[in-house]
């Protein structure tokens, strides 16, 4: 049976970490699922997460478990907050498990290299549940881990889902913000990651807070035509999980995506790069994943297509950044959202 006090958060990297710590914080117990033994041990005797959290003390409200049966048997609100690589598998094992009386709401940016699916969509096809949600937004790990204030957008089609995890995640220093759009929350929150390589290659550079700026905006100008095009509402990439992610997520240095940026440009290999950041940089498959999309659709995404270049064919940043200048005349604001 489901224990509604208690409530599960599968992923326990750095983000996942963060959630339970939240939900912690709004004082719920916590069922937290790693894949790793070690994870395990260690969160549990020191209540730490080193590899992902530094020194931050872990909240003995928060029980790890190696065990995906007995997790997803003791929740009624689950959190999926796995890479995006690994979220077909989970949720395939999720298809075996999982009841369709639980709320499911997950915190995964990205889109399934190959079949550009989202991670919603990915759970529709895996899994029963139908009680799902998106949780995305400025949301900087670190700095919620010190307790500074910030909001996110909890996205679903059902009311009962939004209420479930606002519940799971209020408190004084965390805002909860709901829509219905979870196609534009996703999509926001997986493109905003390739403008954040721009931008952290655009400071490695020196190029100035105009030319960041400019990178900006017109990344959320290609986001929200890409986004139109498939689906999503207009509205949602001038909110927090459009506008707010990204430019949170351009100007942080703490930001996986503008630290992979200011590695090449210095001069790393993209492999290089990734090593030495240790964790997963999700705008690495969305930029793969979005130059498949558009030989389907009719839109124009320069800057995305640059950083293409630059991540997977060797275009160097500088050059990068010469041929985006030197593009023809174009609109402001596109007639699309105007």
């Amino acid at each position: 049976m489901s224990d509604p006090s208690r409530i599960v958060v599968l992923g326990a990297g750095n983000w996942g970490t963060t959630v339970a710590q939240l939900v912690a914080a709004a004082g719920h117990e916590v069922l937290l699922w790693t894949r790793s033994e070690e994870q395990r041990q260690e969160i549990q005797s020191a209540h730490t997460n080193r590899r992902y959290t530094g020194e931050v003390e872990i909240s003995a409200r928060v029980e790890a478990t190696t065990d995906l049966e007995r997790a997803i048997a003791q929740g009624a609100v689950v959190f999926i907050v796995v890479p995006s690589n690994a979220f077909r598998e989970v949720s395939r094992r999720l298809g075996e498990l999982a009841r369709p009386d639980q709320v499911y709401l997950h915190g995964t940016k990205g889109l399934e290299l190959g079949t550009h699916r989202r991670m919603s969509e990915i759970l529709l096809e895996e899994t029963c549940i139908r009680q799902l949600g998106v949780l995305s937004g400025p949301n900087i790990a670190t700095e919620i881990l010190r307790g500074q204030p910030a909001g996110t957008v909890l996205a679903s089609r059902y009311p009962r889902v939004q209420e479930a995890g606002r519940r799971a995640l209020q408190s004084k220093d965390f805002r909860v913000f709901t829509g219905d759009d979870v196609a534009g929350v996703e999509l926001a929150g997986a493109l905003k990651n390739v403008v954040a390589i721009a931008a952290g290659v655009a400071d490695e550079m020196r190029l100035g807070e105009n030319t960041k700026a400019m990178l900006i905006t017109r990344g959320i100008s290609e986001m929200a035509k890409l986004g139109i095009a498939l689906g999503a509402e207009p509205s949602t990439f001038f909110g927090m999980s459009g506008i707010g992610d990204l430019v949170v997520t351009c100007e942080s240095p703490h930001s996986r995506n503008h630290k992979l940026g200011v590695a090449l440009a210095k001069g790393a290999k993209l492999e290089e790069a990734l090593a030495a950041i240790g964790m997963v940089a999700e705008g690495v498959n969305t930029a793969k994943a979005v130059q498949e999309l558009s030989q389907r659709w009719p839109v124009d995404l320069p800057l995305f297509h640059k950083v293409h270049e630059v991540l997977f064919q060797g275009l160097s940043p500088a050059v990068a950044l010469e041929q985006l200048m030197t593009l023809p005349p174009a609109r402001d604001v596109p007639q699309v959202l105007a």
